[in-house]
C-alpha cells in the first residue's frame, strides 16, 4: 500500500478514536466519582456469622447475594421487596443490615427495628423509638436499645419497657451524646457492658460554654439558632461518665480525677464487666493518664500508664481486649514517635510492646477467636499505603495484604478466611479472598470506568521539605493531551493540616474527579502533603505546634519552587485553593507569600485561631495567654495589606465548625485596608457545601480561577 495512504489512514484512525472519547463534565466530577465512575466491588460485603459464607448486594443494594469460600458463584439469598412485604416496611436498600445469627438479620426503618429470618422468610418488630429519639445503640444481644431524647438518656429493655436513665431539666447537661466535639476518637456517647449488666455514657455540662448565634434565614423574620461553641482559652464543657446498673436502677458518676475540665476519653469495658477504663487528658493536652474505675461503685482503682509531651498527647483509641476471658488489653501509643501497639495487664504491667514500627498503626480490626493474634491497619514503609498486618502476643508481625495500595478487609468468624478489597495507582478495585495460609484467590477485578473518556494522568513524586531533609509526597495531574512543549497554568490544591492526607496509593491517588476535569481545561493540578499532615509519625506532624501555618507555608513554597523548575509550567499563572485548614493555608499563602500565587479561593478558612474551638485549637496552638506570639503570627488578619492577587472567600452561613466570624472579620479588615476581594456565602450550609449545591460551589471556585488566572 502507498505510504501516503497508510499515513492518512493512521492519522484518520487516531483522529476518529480521539473524537469518539467522551468528556467528563464538571457535574460528573463533583457527583459521580463514586457513582457512575465507581469501581465494580462486592458492595456491602459481610461474612455470615459462624459459616464460610458471605453476602454482598446488587441492583442498587436491593438484592442480597450469597456465596461460599469453596464456590464463589453467587445465588440470590433475599430481596428487599420480599423483606418489605413480610415486615410491612418501605426499606429502600440493605444498607445498615446487621447479622443476629447465621439465618437472621436486623433491619431498621425510622427508629423501628425488626428481625428477619432468611430461612422462614418472616420477621417481627423488636423495638421502636419515637421520632425524637437519636443515637440509638443496641447491646451486643440486640435486646436492650439505648437512645437519647433531647439532652437525656433512656433505653427500652427486652420487654419494651422504657427506662429513664437521666432526667435533667437543665438543657446544658447533656447525656448519651458525643463530647469534646468528636475529638480524641470519640464518635458516640453510649457504651453497653459486654454482658449488658451496665450502661455507661458520657455526660457533659456545657452550661458555662458560650452560646454562639447562627442565623436561620428560612424563618420570617430570620431566627437566631444558638449552639454551644467553646472558643480557645474560654470556658469549656465539663465531662463526667455515668454508669447505670440495670439490676439496681442506680447510676454512679465518674468525674475527672485532676481538674473539672480535663477530658474523659476512650472509654472501654473489661470483658468481665468489673472495670471501666478511661483516658483522662488535661486541658493543655500534654498529660494523659489511663485510669481504671470500679464499674459498680465508680471508685478510682489505679492509673495504668501516664504519658506526657512538650507538644501534645492525643489518645485516639480505646483499650482493646483480644480475649473475652482476660482483662489484658492492647493500647495504642505514639510515645516512641509512631503509633505502636502495647500489651498491658489490668494491673498496669507492660507485658509486651507488640509492634516496633517506624510507621503508624492506624487501627485495630479485631483479634482471632483465641485472642492470640491481633489484626490491624498500618501504612507500612510507604506512607501512601494502608495495609493490613497481624501480630501475635510475642510480637511476631506478619503482613497480610501482599499488594501495595489502600486496603479494607473483613475477616470470617473462624479467622480462616480474609476478604480483601483494595485499589492503587493502577488498579481501580480488586477483591481477593485469602485462606488460612494467606493464599489469595481473585473474586472480582473492576474494569476501568474511565475508559472511553478524556482522562489525564497523575504523577506521584517526592520533593524535599523546607528543612532540606524530609521527603514530601506530591501529585501532579496533567491533561490527556499534555504537551511538554507548552506552558501550563497550575492550580495548587491544599489542605495541609493534621489528620488529613491528600495523596494516597489508591485509584486516582486520592484526588477528586473534578481535578481531572480542571486538567482538561488546560491546567496542571498540583498537591503536596506538607509537614503537619497525616500518617508520617509524631515528629513530622507536630512541627505545627504553637505556630500553625509557618512550616506548612514554607513546605508549600517548596512545592511552588518545584513547579517553577518544570519547563512546561507557567510560573506567572499559579492559583491556590483549599477548604477549612486548606482555606487557612490558601488565605495565608495569598497574604504571607503574596508573589507566589496570582489567584486564590479560600473556603471556610480559619482566620484567627482565637475564634476556633477548644479541643482541636488548644492542642495545636495552646491559648493566647500561653502563646500570643504564635497567635499573632498565624492570624491572617495581620497580613491583609500585603495582598496582591485576586482572592475569593467562601463560607457556609451556618458553619458550626469554623464559624463565619472568621471570614467576615477578614472581609472587614480588607475593607479597612482599602483592598478589594470577593466574597460568596452559601446560605444555610454548614462547614461543607454538600448535595447538588456542591456543583454550584465547584463551578464558582474553578471558574474564578480560570477567569482570573490569565
Amino acid at each position: 500500500m502507498n505510504k501516503k495512504i497508510i499515513l492518512f489512514f493512521s492519522l484518520f484512525i487516531a483522529f476518529t478514536s480521539q473524537a469518539q472519547l467522551k468528556k467528563i463534565t464538571l457535574e460528573d466530577g463533583v457527583l459521580q466519582q463514586g457513582r457512575k465512575f465507581g469501581a465494580d466491588k462486592l458492595t456491602g460485603f459481610q461474612w455470615i456469622p459462624n459459616t464460610n459464607k458471605y453476602v454482598y448486594y446488587t441492583d442498587a443494594w436491593t438484592k442480597m447475594m450469597s456465596a461460599t469460600t469453596t464456590d464463589s458463584k453467587a445465588s440470590e439469598l433475599a430481596t428487599l421487596s420480599e423483606i418489605n412485604s413480610a415486615l410491612g416496611t418501605k426499606l429502600r436498600n440493605f444498607s445498615g443490615v446487621e447479622w443476629i445469627d447465621a439465618s437472621t438479620i436486623l433491619v431498621s426503618e425510622n427508629g423501628k427495628y425488626y428481625t428477619y429470618s432468611l430461612t422462614s422468610k418472616s420477621g417481627k418488630s423488636i423495638q421502636e423509638t419515637a421520632e425524637t429519639a437519636e443515637n440509638q445503640t443496641f447491646d451486643k444481644a440486640k435486646q436492650n436499645l439505648a437512645f437519647t431524647e433531647g439532652n437525656n438518656l433512656f433505653f427500652f429493655n427486652k420487654n419494651k419497657e422504657k427506662i429513664t436513665v437521666t432526667n435533667e431539666s437543665n438543657k446544658g447537661i447533656v447525656s448519651g451524646q458525643t463530647i469534646s466535639r468528636n475529638e480524641f476518637g470519640i464518635s458516640g456517647g453510649i457504651f453497653w457492658s459486654p454482658k449488658y449488666s451496665y450502661l455507661a455514657f458520657y455526660q457533659k455540662d456545657e452550661t458555662e460554654v458560650a452560646d454562639y448565634p447562627l442565623l436561620d434565614i428560612n424563618e420570617t423574620p430570620g431566627k437566631l439558632v444558638s449552639i454551644k461553641y467553646p472558643m480557645i482559652g474560654q470556658k469549656s464543657e465539663k465531662p463526667r461518665v455515668g454508669i447505670y446498673n440495670l439490676s439496681t436502677g442506680k447510676t454512679v458518676f465518674i468525674k475527672p480525677k485532676n481538674n473539672a475540665d480535663d477530658y474523659l476519653t476512650n472509654l472501654s469495658w473489661t470483658p468481665d464487666e468489673k472495670y471501666v477504663l478511661i483516658a483522662e487528658l488535661n486541658r493543655g493536652q500534654n498529660d494523659m493518664c489511663l485510669n481504671v474505675y470500679d464499674a459498680n461503685s465508680g471508685a478510682f482503682v489505679r492509673t495504668i500508664l501516664n504519658e506526657t509531651s512538650d507538644k501534645w498527647v492525643e489518645p485516639e483509641h480505646d483499650a482493646f481486649f483480644p480475649n473475652e476471658k482476660s482483662n489484658n488489653f492492647v493500647w495504642h501509643s505514639e510515645k516512641d514517635g509512631f503509633q505502636n501497639l502495647y500489651y498491658y495487664s489490668i494491673d498496669g504491667k507492660l507485658i509486651k510492646k507488640l509492634t516496633n514500627n517506624k510507621f503508624p498503626a492506624r487501627e485495630i480490626i479485631s483479634a482471632n477467636t483465641a485472642g492470640t493474634e491481633i489484626y490491624f491497619k498500618a501504612t507500612g514503609a510507604n506512607p501512601t499505603n494502608m495495609l493490613v498486618y497481624k501480630v501475635d502476643l510475642k510480637g511476631k508481625q506478619t503482613l497480610i495484604t501482599k499488594d501495595e495500595g489502600v486496603h479494607n478487609v473483613a475477616i470470617s468468624s473462624d479467622y480462616n478466611w480474609i476478604f480483601d478489597e483494595f485499589s492503587n495507582h493502577s488498579t481501580p478495585s480488586k477483591s481477593l479472598l485469602y485462606n488460612k495460609s494467606l493464599k489469595a484467590t481473585t473474586l472480582l477485578e473492576s474494569k476501568n470506568k474511565y475508559d472511553g473518556y478524556e482522562m489525564g494522568t497523575a504523577e506521584i513524586k517526592t520533593i524535599k521539605a523546607a528543612d532540606g531533609t524530609t521527603d514530601l509526597y506530591t501529585r501532579l495531574i496533567k491533561p490527556s493531551n499534555f504537551d511538554p512543549n507548552k506552558k501550563y497554568p497550575v492550580m495548587v490544591y491544599v489542605y495541609g493540616g493534621p489528620h488529613a492526607q491528600m495523596i494516597t496509593n489508591s485509584y486516582l491517588d486520592g484526588a477528586n474527579l473534578w481535578m481531572y476535569w480542571m486538567a482538561e481545561q488546560g491546567y496542571l493540578v498540583f498537591t503536596v502533603d506538607n509537614r503537619g499532615s497525616d500518617n508520617r509519625g509524631f515528629a513530622f506532624e507536630s512541627v505545627i505546634h504553637g505556630k500553625c501555618g509557618t512550616n506548612e507555608i514554607e513546605d508549600q513554597i517548596k512545592g511552588v519552587d518545584y513547579l517553577k523548575s518544570l519547563p512546561y509550567v507557567d510560573g506567572n499563572r499559579l492559583a491556590v485553593h483549599g477548604w477549612s485548614y486548606g482555606g487557612f493555608m490558601t488565605s495565608s499563602l495569598m497574604l504571607r507569600k503574596p508573589d507566589a500565587f496570582k489567584v486564590g479561593v479560600a473556603g471556610g478558612p480559619v482566620v484567627d485561631w482565637k475564634w476556633y474551638e477548644v479541643m482541636y485549637g488548644e492542642r495545636y496552638m495552646d491559648t493566647p495567654a500561653e502563646n500570643q506570639k504564635g497567635f499573632d503570627e498565624a492570624s491572617v488578619l495581620n497580613y491583609v495589606k500585603d495582598l496582591k492577587g485576586k482572592l475569593l472567600l467562601i463560607h457556609g452561613t451556618s458553619d458550626d465548625v469554623v464559624v463565619e466570624q472568621h471570614n467576615l472579620a477578614l472581609v472587614k479588615k480588607f475593607v479597612e485596608a482599602g483592598k478589594q476581594v470577593d466574597f460568596f456565602p452559601y446560605p444555610m450550609h454548614k462547614h461543607n457545601v454538600t448535595g447538588k449545591d456542591r456543583v454550584h460551589l465547584m463551578t464558582k471556585v474553578l471558574n474564578y480561577i480560570i477567569d482570573n488566572n490569565k
